[in-house]
């Protein structure tokens, strides 16, 4: 039976690849960061030993801690995947590292491909990028590296969530209209990291850089209005503003859109529609709710 090690199993991602991949009959062995430092060299080299693939979603997700706090970040970021790759590599297993589409600077007018030059405006970015190179480098055959961006789930705290809370909570919302990128479900993610594990197990997926986001694009105010319409709520007290109006220590890219052509060579179907993907979440966020409740 294929074993798969998932880190960073916690988090909001971390749990939708658990629950998806051991849905698939793998053999999964899901660990917290309070169960594996990845920067620990003899800790990661005993706990990949014996697995076929490796999922990294351990990651310092702050993104304006990172500003203050850039070589904590970057050792969790950067350091972690160059650990866990040097494992890989010799044991012979395959690693997923999960990234961000914040390597870009966010000022294309078109989708970012995954050969793309990076140039990363932030902290977080940067730290993320060097993670990145390491897995590329230390494994050329076998590594794996498929950013993400905008990502929101059952099992955290997100932009959806805190859309919905607020909804409970104002009248009106203001919501930036002027960054542009592609609202991703963990599910969804989740299961195309799945099929990306297989193919490349099978030998179909040639190594390196895939982009994993939904399909279409819209902006944190089409996201927010969509939520509204979908559970049911004014989607009219979504109001527009600029980036202008939250300024955050750590820059954001206003141009977040990433192209989806590598998917086609590893014979993996890139994800639906965001706003597809979004009616299906509201769904099992619900029921989530309802089962804490």
């Amino acid at each position: 039976m294929t074993r798969v090690l998932i880190t960073g199993a916690a988090g909001m991602l971390g749990r939708d690849l658990t629950h998806v991949l051991g849905g698939r009959g793998l053999h999964v062995n899901a660990v917290t960061r309070h169960g594996l430092d990845i920067t620990d060299a003899d800790a990661v080299r005993a706990a990949v030993a014996g697995h076929d693939v490796v999922v990294n979603a351990a990651a310092w997700t702050d993104v304006d801690g990172a500003e203050t706090e850039e070589a904590a970040a970057t050792r969790v970021n950067g350091e972690g995947p160059r650990v866990l790759a040097e494992a890989c590599a010799g044991s012979g297993a395959v690693l997923i590292q999960v990234s961000t589409d914040y390597v870009f600077p966010g000022d294309a007018t078109e989708p970012y491909r995954h050969d793309a030059p990076t140039a990363p405006v932030n902290a977080y970015g940067r730290g993320k990028l060097a993670g990145e190179q390491a897995v590329t480098e230390l494994l050329p055959e076998r590594g794996y590296v498929v950013r993400t961006a905008w990502l929101y789930g059952a099992h955290g705290r997100n932009f959806v969530a805190t859309m919905l809370k607020l909804a409970a909570q104002r009248d009106t919302v203001e919501v930036v209209d002027d960054q542009r990128g592609q609202p991703t479900w963990t599910v969804a993610l989740s299961q195309q990291i799945a099929d990306l594990a297989e193919a490349a197990l099978a030998g179909r997926a040639p190594a390196g850089v895939y982009h994993g986001t939904a399909s279409g694009t819209g902006t944190w105010f089409d996201l927010a209005r969509a939520a509204f319409e979908l559970t049911g709520l004014d989607p009219e007290r979504v109001r527009p503003t600029t980036s202008e109006k939250f300024v955050r220590p750590a820059r954001r890219p206003s141009y977040s859109v990433l192209a989806h052509e590598r998917w086609a060579e590893a014979g993996v179907a890139v994800q639906p529609h965001w706003r597809e993907q979004l009616a299906e979440a509201l769904k099992v966020m619900a029921d989530e709710e309802r089962t804490r409740a």
